[in-house]
């Protein structure tokens, strides 16, 4: 049985701040300059890249016209609205794109909108989380506090989670915020594109992908992704100003790159070591913080599937 996930001190030495890192860890401001640097011409290929990723799979099923086809593209339509949000969250932090009216622009209508985000509302949300995670303020303290549990409690969520009961939930916030004043105006946004995408399923011939293909995955799988992505950024860890007691650290491999953490998110401890390196330059900061001594081999989790072991084993 484990009964806690906080890595040991032994484990954590104190050896910052070094030449490149402050004793936060975070680069000092002339290498930090050069890693905050965007790429804005990759980054809209990336972008148009994730909604390739979305469509082409429910493309594909209809032209093969097959049940497994059509298994598979809503299996890889729930991951998309990982790739999606993923870069909703980096237009969050504004590091998607250097002009902040692109960023925001392109943040909201083509990521966040498509995928039930409110943007705005989630930036606030996710800056607080930044400011003291899992502290008394922390948005998202629901999701990972009370790890480990026993592995009953995990299936329960998961099932909860992959059989539209975290997604009806979460659908029927949106409906609310159409009957409140205050929260109509955005919750309009976000139904005004998924009608745009529903009209145009529709116009393509096949008015039942919406509801299918994209809302049914968005409330099944995307939550289940979602639910073990996040335990495993922060499940069960404390508050603390030493981020390596907030955020695991987790090795990457290609198969949990594509479905879980993909554009960098899986180097998680160096993202919230600073939040305002862009995505692409996380695994050098990660990089610099191993060589530094200051992440070692005794935080790191061998893989996703050994930390979710972990946090099953209360």
């Amino acid at each position: 049985m484990t009964t806690t996930m906080v890595p040991d001190r032994a484990v954590l030495p104190e050896v910052l701040p070094t030449d490149r890192l402050t004793a936060a860890g975070r680069p000092v401001p002339a290498w930090r300059e050069e890693l905050r640097r965007i790429p804005d011409a990759r980054n809209a290929v990336t972008v148009v890249g994730a909604y390739v990723q979305a469509f082409a799979p429910m493309a594909a099923a209809v032209v093969i016209d097959r049940w497994w086809a059509y298994a598979a593209a809503f299996v890889l339509t729930g991951r998309a609205f990982v790739l999606l949000s993923i870069l909703g969250h980096e237009a969050a932090h504004r590091l998607l794109f250097s002009r902040k009216r692109p960023n925001d622009l392109i943040g909201r209508w083509l990521l966040a909108y498509p995928a039930f985000v409110p943007f705005d509302v989630y930036r606030r949300a996710h800056m607080a989380h930044h400011r003291d995670e899992l502290g008394p303020n922390e948005p998202d303290r629901g999701l990972y506090a009370g790890y480990p549990v026993s592995r009953a409690s995990l299936g329960r969520k998961l099932t909860r989670d992959a059989l539209f009961v975290s997604g009806w939930k979460n659908l029927k916030v949106l409906l609310k915020a159409l009957t409140k004043r205050g929260s109509r105006p955005l919750a309009l946004r976000i139904v005004a594109v998924q009608v745009v995408l529903g009209v145009a399923m529709g116009l393509a011939g096949h008015w039942w992908l919406y509801p299918v293909l994209w809302l049914a995955p968005w409330m099944t799988v995307w939550r289940v992704l979602n639910r073990l992505r996040g335990i495993a950024e922060h499940g069960g860890m404390q508050r603390s100003d030493d981020k390596r007691l907030t955020t695991h650290v987790v090795r990457q491999r290609p198969l949990a790159r594509f479905w879980l953490v993909p554009y960098n998110t899986g180097w998680h401890l160096a993202h919230h070591v600073d939040s305002g390196i862009p995505f692409r330059r996380l695994p050098q900061l990660h990089q610099e913080l191993v060589s530094a001594g200051w992440v070692t081999p005794g935080l790191e989790h061998p893989s996703y599937l050994a930390l979710w072991r972990a946090l099953a084993a209360g």
